[in-house]
């Protein structure tokens, strides 16, 4: 009788193994057919990034709170942002309400409403309104000033880059821009070319991180016919301008 379930032991063992030799070469062949993280990794690193990112876009957008509120992590904070900013642009782009007249008649009503309330807590027998104490923090204004001041000086050194005349690619492409935006600031006032820009950074990069992969590809594609296109145009006019063969000598005098 022993002998007999020992028997049986034995054969439920090795149809077990067999089972269990066949699952794992099933499911080793079906991890074979699936793309794996480290393939798709290299397929999306083989991809140009746009201005050369290597970051992710959070990252790049600086991280934090901020990052989140662009990148709509939050919907409720993001939506709360975005109308916040419509609701401003529309009092002062469309309704025409000046800013002093609008910080004016807020505080108007707000110091009215707590002067009431806290005169009518004792006769309502309530508690008057707990009014906080505001107190901006050095530290936070220090930050501001000093990535305002390290932003001010990077603009400052690519002016001085460009005005020096070592680079006329850059040259032209400044030039460019200021003209588009020129044109823009002719058709726009400043608060709709603000309010422009800032529905532009809620919804550009958001779309972005969602069609990198894309955007990305089509992105190369474009740069090598700009730079197809550009070097016909340096063959054909730039290198006739005189300045660019002043450059191309300043250039041979630092090399040798």
């Amino acid at each position: 009788m022993a002998e007999h379930e020992e028997s049986t032991t034995l054969l439920e063992k090795i149809v077990e193994k067999i089972h269990g030799h066949d699952g794992s070469a099933s499911s080793s062949d079906s991890d074979d057919n699936k793309p794996s993280h480290a393939h798709v990794d290299a397929f999306k690193s083989k991809i140009n990034r746009i201005f050369g990112r290597e970051k992710p876009v959070h990252k790049v957008l600086g991280g934090g709170k901020p990052a989140d509120v662009i990148l709509w992590r939050n919907k409720k904070i993001s939506a709360g942002v975005l109308g916040v900013a419509t609701a401003l642009w529309f009092l002062f782009e469309v309704l025409e309400y000046h800013l002093v007249t609008l910080v004016c008649h807020i505080l108007m009503v707000s110091l009215a409403i707590l002067f009431l309330w806290s005169n009518a807590a004792v006769f309502i027998n309530k508690s008057p309104p707990q009014i906080p104490e505001v107190v901006l923090p050095e530290k936070c204004i220090l930050e501001i000033a000093s990535a305002l001041r390290i932003e001010i000086n990077r603009g400052l050194a690519v002016v001085r880059e460009v005005a020096s005349g070592r680079d006329l690619k850059k040259f032209l492409g400044v030039i460019a821009g200021l003209w588009v935006l020129s044109i823009l600031g002719n058709r726009f006032s400043f608060l709709t070319l603000f309010y422009i820009v800032f529905v532009l950074l809620h919804t550009v990069p958001v779309l972005y991180e969602k069609h990198e992969d894309q955007v990305d590809s089509f992105a190369e594609k474009a740069m090598i016919e700009i730079k197809k296109q550009y070097a016909v145009l340096d063959e054909k006019v730039l290198s006739k301008i005189p300045i660019h063969q002043v450059l191309g000598q300043v250039k041979d005098s630092k090399k040798d």
